[in-house]
């Protein structure tokens, strides 16, 4: 549950960060301005992952109210935080690239859940299919795949680099 929250809070945040400056006019008083296009993308990427971030900490205190009565794993609550930290990056990369590519923000939403959506549905399809592109498709889901070992308390490399993959490529596509 927490990662579907995450997912919308960082669509929500990153839907507006282009689309709103097209429709207000103020882009070309941006692109005006004497700094690099991907310096721009990261600035705006960053405000919207930092805002992601704090909300993310800010529910520290759940697993601390576990501890007052029971027994809770650091490692465990570490792993999963990182995972949904990573998880709220692609997904604000992902609604970044959709909010450079529409002229509202209403838009912007909806190319991004046009997005994310087939990514996440993608171990669906690999469940149909036949070896081996059903391993591959499995490894491009966005969600079931490649965050369910973070919900398990395992940090895998591979999982660490799909959703930086993922963030660079939408953030290199933003650009």
């Amino acid at each position: 549950k927490a990662s579907a929250v995450t997912m919308f809070a960082a669509i929500a945040l990153s839907m507006r960060l282009v689309a709103e400056e097209r429709q207000t006019g103020t882009l070309t008083l941006l692109n005006t301005v004497p700094i690099r296009d991907r310096e721009i993308v990261l600035g705006k990427f960053l405000s919207a992952f930092g805002l992601l971030v704090v909300m993310t900490l800010l529910t520290i205190y759940m697993p601390l109210l576990i501890l007052v009565n029971g027994k809770v794993s650091w490692g465990h609550i570490l792993v999963g935080y990182t995972g949904l930290l990573l998880l709220g990056a692609a997904a604000t990369a992902i609604g970044l690239f959709a909010s450079t590519l529409a002229r509202s923000q209403v838009v912007a939403v909806i190319i991004a859940a046009l997005i994310i959506a087939p990514l996440i549905l993608l171990w669906m399809v690999a469940k149909a299919v036949d070896p081996p592109l059903n391993t591959f498709l499995a490894g491009l889901a966005f969600h079931h795949e490649n965050f369910r070992p973070f919900m398990e308390g395992i940090l895998g490399v591979e999982h660490v680099v799909y959703y930086l993959a993922v963030t660079y490529f939408f953030l290199l596509a933003a650009t």
